[in-house]
């Protein structure tokens, strides 16, 4: 409350000032005019009797001079008679609400956009923020205790709880067994007990030692973040960059690496990650659904005046639909072929698509001996996905197969 005191009064301050200087401003502005004019009148009538006095001017001339400039003299002291005292109550008016307009216009702008209390930040030094709360933010038990308990799912028969019981007293009998811990932990998940499916899957771990693969750092870090009621922790964040050292485009590792960099202050990291994810699909995936259900209000964090990619359609000419074409003739086959890449470029063009989609248009057009086209979308594509290792090796491999790539 203190707060938005002091910037009331400091608003109202200033907006008094404006008001104040723009008022007087106009109020002082005519008499000042008025007397600059009346003071060259007067050297003017000076002028003229030094005329006369010297012999230059004729009498006649410099009577009708002292009439014309004294007519001037006359009119300009009438005009300033009839505005003096008058006419200053509107423009008071009209700058009394300009100073309201400026006053209740900076409030309400600071209200939707500002942070009362929190001062303004540089770059480097909210970068330097997010690491800070990165480092410092809660680890997976207070995560876990912060929680209610999970209730169990619906649609759950008693035939499946009695399997489960059984299940957990073998794997408690058999602790190496490596298929028993996953089934286990597959099917702890589907009864939506998270935790038990965590540590049944870090028992996994354990076991498979060096051979354990992305798809199962994944599916450890993401039961880590739904036990965690969808939060990132420093645990489901290492289980997942172990994911990620293992295959660095597992889309479900990457998907959680955004929405924890959206959690500790850095949208602009997780809207790159994420809108990469994006346009390289599949749209069936399971983490593209969650983020276009988030990248919006991430990409406005992030700065970014962002369109979001709509849903791709149909992929092009594959090469079972060009071997399908066999039977057709020479012409109708390059027809429809045509047909089928110029659907695929009007779509890449306007809403994009993943990286296997500008492979085939490039092999594709290739097909159609439409080199120079290949070798101009290619290049295009390069741009696109510049910074996206895997989504670039899709594109030049498409590349080298066109006679395209350097």
């Amino acid at each position: 409350m203190t707060f938005w005191i002091i910037t009331c009064a400091m608003a109202a301050l200033v907006a008094a000032l404006l008001g104040r200087a723009m008022a007087r401003g106009a109020q002082d502005a005519p008499e000042d005019a008025a007397a600059y004019d009346l003071q060259v009148y007067r050297d003017q009538l000076a002028e003229v009797e030094r005329d006369v006095a010297r012999g230059v001017v004729p009498a006649e001339d410099a009577e009708r001079a002292r009439v014309e400039i004294s007519r001037r003299i006359l009119a300009l002291d009438t005009g300033a008679r009839g505005t003096t005292g008058t006419g200053r109550g509107a423009p008071m008016l009209v700058y009394g609400l300009l100073a309201v307009v400026v006053f209740a216009g900076s409030l309400l702008v600071y209200r939707s956009v500002g942070a009362p209390g929190y001062g303004d930040l540089g770059l480097q030094d909210r970068i330097a923020l997010a690491e800070r709360m990165r480092e410092t933010r809660p680890d997976q038990q207070a995560a876990e205790d912060s929680l209610p308990p999970m209730p169990p799912p619906d649609g759950i028969t008693e035939e499946f709880r009695t399997l489960m019981t059984r299940l957990r007293e073998t794997v408690a009998a058999r602790p190496d067994d490596v298929q028993g811990h996953q089934l286990l932990a597959t099917n702890e998940a589907r009864l939506g007990d998270f935790r038990a499916a965590a540590r049944a899957q870090a028992d996994l771990l354990r076991l498979k030692g060096d051979s354990a693969t992305a798809s199962d750092y994944s599916d450890y870090g993401e039961f880590l973040v739904l036990a965690a009621g969808g939060y990132v922790s420093p645990e489901a964040e290492t289980a997942l960059r172990a994911a990620l050292g293992r295959d660095e485009q597992d889309g479900r590792a990457r998907y959680y690496v955004g929405l924890m960099m959206v959690q500790t202050g850095r949208p602009d990291i997780a809207f790159r990650i994420w809108d990469g994810l994006l346009r390289r699909g599949p749209e069936d995936a399971p983490w593209i659904a969650p983020i276009r259900a988030q990248i919006m209000p991430v990409s406005e964090l992030a700065g970014v005046d962002y369109e979001m990619p709509q849903p791709t359609g149909a992929r092009g000419p594959s090469a079972a639909d060009i071997e399908a074409a066999g039977d057709m003739s020479a012409e109708d086959r390059m027809a429809m072929i045509g047909g089928m890449v110029a659907g695929l470029s009007d779509r890449l063009a306007t809403q994009g698509g993943p990286a296997t989609d500008w492979a085939r248009l490039i092999t594709s057009l290739a097909v159609l001996d439409r080199t120079e086209e290949a070798r101009t979308i290619y290049d295009n594509a390069t741009e696109v996905f510049a910074g996206d290792t895997g989504s670039l090796d899709i594109i030049r491999r498409a590349g080298q197969q066109a006679g395209v790539a350097e």
